[in-house]
């Protein structure tokens, strides 16, 4: 990970500008300031691994602008399979924790760009300050939450059509861009299948005039029609969302 930027003589940010993350925008100013001192601009790639299973978490990472994380459970036999996605309506990394804990899942970096990287320490005496502070992040662990345990069922009980379409919508609203770069073995990844299962469905989507594909890549055309493909998962916790931190979650309409 390379750093774009850090904190200056002063203790503040380089930047008084408020990040591209929905999250840190609903701080008052008084909480971000104590945020600008301590933060770090990080620039990540693609399929960057910020935590592996076991390693101490000390650091939170806070996506901003087209900058997607992704959690993925590893199975016994090394699967990776993707539970949700994080973009700029959040953070990943021990939010709420208290001390250095020993990461369950793998968090990987799914679209690079920049993150607000914060150590833990630092974090946890801002939450200690302000009971405004800890009580938004408290309400985003649990919008988290709510995303794991619809994941979950999502899993369980929708086809793989209905979960590769969600995935998808999911994907475009938190980058608010319907071009995505993914391979199909990235989908197929993501999903749980296998790379040719992928490419029929992708290709049923492309038949229906849903998507168009390219190498590395794929374009979504028909975002409606896409998401009456999709299971209603994403619009669960969308609503979920709205009650619990109103404005976070990503745009469902990004420009074209």
């Amino acid at each position: 990970m390379v750093a774009l930027g850090i904190a200056n003589g002063n203790g503040h940010a380089a930047s008084q500008q408020r990040p591209d993350n929905r999250l840190l925008q609903l701080l008052n100013d008084q909480d971000f300031e104590l945020f600008q001192r301590h933060v770090e601009w990080v620039g990540a790639q693609p399929d960057q691994v910020l935590y592996s299973p076991g390693d101490s978490v000390g650091t939170v990472y806070f996506p901003c602008g087209p900058s997607v994380a992704s959690f993925r459970v590893v199975t016994e036999d090394g699967q990776e399979v993707e539970t949700v996605l994080v973009g700029k309506e959040g953070a990943v990394g021990g939010i709420v924790s208290h001390g250095d804990v020993p990461a369950f899942t793998r968090i990987v970096v799914q679209f690079g760009g920049p993150f607000l990287r914060l150590r833990l320490a630092d974090l946890q005496a801002i939450q200690d300050r302000s009971r405004y502070a800890a009580h938004l992040f408290a309400r985003y662990a649990d919008c988290l939450l709510a995303q794991i345990f619809q994941s979950s069922a999502c899993n369980a009980a929708h086809s793989i059509e209905q979960r590769l379409a969600k995935w998808i919508i999911d994907a475009m609203e938190r980058r608010e861009d319907r071009d995505l770069p993914l391979t199909h073995a990235q989908l197929a990844a993501m999903v749980g299948i296998g790379r040719n299962y992928a490419s029929r469905l992708l290709q049923v989507f492309r038949e229906h005039g849903l998507i168009q594909t390219r190498r590395g890549g794929l374009q979504i055309v028909d975002q409606a029609g896409l998401e009456r493909r999709a299971c209603q998962c994403h619009n669960v916790v969308k609503r979920h969302f709205a009650r619990v931190l109103l404005g976070v979650y990503p745009s469902a309409t990004p420009a074209a």
